[in-house]
């Protein structure tokens, strides 16, 4: 026997304009942009201009009679009428029509694309010059492009042997493939096609040898006493090797001077010159932080008046008249979500403005406030995730440099007084003490928390491990020195 129940229950359903708007809040400057870009290529609806320009463009033009303008001109100084100055500055007639731009006066400017050569292309283009035969220069590009982006041969060379064989139906020995890697190892950069960190330094050392200078007792270290080098045991290198302090020395600069990744940076196709453009610009007014969202590379939206007059042009064509409504529809949803963006924006700055005032009137790091999202979202009166979306890659335009919003988020401390600071202000502090430290006695993570105790902060060993790892500071072995 069925039986009817009845239910209550709440739910939240998120609309996809509502996901599309916080979308919109997340993209950065460039990213807004192209998505600007693509809506005015795919809603005929939208163009670019404001709404006071469609009223003017709406409105008849005033019609003047011929002896109206002739007296006009006549009724003008002379002064007025030459101005050359004036005449040089104007814009020449043709230039305010859309169809009458050149393809040299374009509004919008790209970021410059530089094309480069990458490090195996430079690497064949030398092997080619050696005059090797085709079969040896299938082995050789095969093996360039088998490097990684730092240049190691990572894979065993009977592995590469079995994939030659494979893709070029040759049967390929290993010793062609050896004989063909002493050769890329000659090349420049010198490192090139090392397996590991250790062969790699020899095979700069060798270079240098060559070229005339004395790294024997480099090679002696780096051959036998790659761990200890690697962990800075000096003692026991000087101990195994019997080297004065002084010879010891003179070799860690030798190889500290090695490139441990000869072809870093180099690995890319294409380089981009990639500019920051600030989303917010701070200043003064008056003593007063004053705060405005840079609009300068945003287009002014609005909707074509030509194109909504189809709708009432169209008659009884109901197909004709569903699609003009759906775009005017989501072009007057994107004007209104852009705006609605600009305002939660605005608003958001304005907030981290008050809490972060005594850092932005000074320009001091240490006078950053103790802030989480949170506290930015309490004033605002908007969610955390919303906050989250305005400051991420967001950037603000100071009289003291460039600020990335994110990184003025930070959770507090309590010092020995009472007072709130910030945990980027001891991490300034562990970055001093460290740069002060004696090199060749490094501190500890704990003389660095026993350090801040007499600052009169107190916090714990793993707090302070935590903020150098953050800091990108190695251990207190790793730091030591000669």
């Amino acid at each position: 026997m069925q039986h009817q129940t009845q239910t209550q229950r709440q739910t939240l359903k998120i609309l996809p304009q509502q996901i599309q708007m916080l979308n919109l809040i997340q993209l950065s400057t460039i990213e807004l942009e192209n998505r600007i870009k693509s809506e005015l290529e795919e809603n005929p609806v939208l163009e670019e201009g404001s709404e006071d320009e469609n009223q003017m463009e709406a409105a008849e033009p005033e019609v003047r009679e011929d002896n109206e303008v002739n007296s006009s001109i006549e009724d003008q100084p002379q002064e007025e009428l030459y101005n050359w100055e004036k005449l040089e500055n104007d814009v020449p007639d043709y230039k305010t029509r859309s169809d009458n731009h050149s393809d040299d006066d374009g509004d919008s400017y790209t970021i410059p694309m530089v094309q480069t050569q990458t490090f195996r292309e430079d690497l064949k283009e030398q092997l080619h010059l050696l005059n090797l035969s085709e079969r040896y220069l299938i082995f050789a590009d095969f093996i360039l492009d088998s490097l990684d982006d730092d240049g190691f041969l990572r894979f065993p060379l009977n592995d590469l042997a079995d994939d030659i064989s494979f893709a070029h139906n040759l049967f390929v020995d290993v010793e062609e493939l050896k004989d063909i890697l002493l050769l890329i190892q000659k090349l420049d950069p010198p490192g090139i096609g090392a397996s590991d960190l250790q062969e790699c330094l020899l095979l700069q050392l060798e270079a240098k040898k060559n070229a005339g200078k004395n790294v024997d007792t480099a090679i002696m270290v780096v051959n036998v006493c790659m761990n200890e080098l690697a962990h800075k045991n000096y003692e026991k290198i000087k101990k195994i090797l019997s080297l004065s302090n002084e010879d010891l020395k003179e070799v860690v600069e030798q190889i500290t001077s090695l490139n441990p990744k000869p072809v870093s940076g180099q690995a890319s196709d294409i380089q981009i010159n990639l500019n920051i453009y600030p989303e917010f610009n701070l200043f003064f007014e008056n003593d007063k932080i004053e705060v405005s969202l840079n609009n300068k590379s945003n287009q002014e939206l609005r909707l074509n008046k030509s194109f909504m007059d189809m709708a009432h042009a169209a008659g009884n064509d109901k197909q004709t008249i569903q699609f003009v409504k759906s775009k005017i529809s989501a072009a007057q949803w994107f004007i209104d979500a852009i705006k609605q963006r600009e305002n939660t924006m605005l608003t958001t700055m304005k907030a981290i403005a008050i809490l972060q005032q005594e850092y932005f009137m000074t320009g001091n790091e240490r006078k950053l406030r103790p802030m989480i999202l949170k506290d930015v979202a309490d004033i605002i009166g908007m969610d955390i995730s919303t906050v989250s979306r305005v400051t991420s890659t967001k950037y603000v335009q100071t009289p003291f440099g460039l600020i990335l919003l994110k990184r003025m988020f930070s959770e507090g401390l309590t010092n020995q007084d009472g007072a709130e600071v910030s945990n980027r202000e001891i991490q300034n502090h562990i970055q001093e003490i460290i740069q002060k430290e004696d090199k060749n006695n490094p501190l500890t993570d704990q003389q660095i928390v026993d350090a801040l105790s007499q600052k009169g902060y107190n916090i714990a060993r793993r707090t302070v491990a935590k903020y150098r790892e953050h800091l990108n500071i190695a251990v207190a072995k790793l730091r030591r020195g000669l």
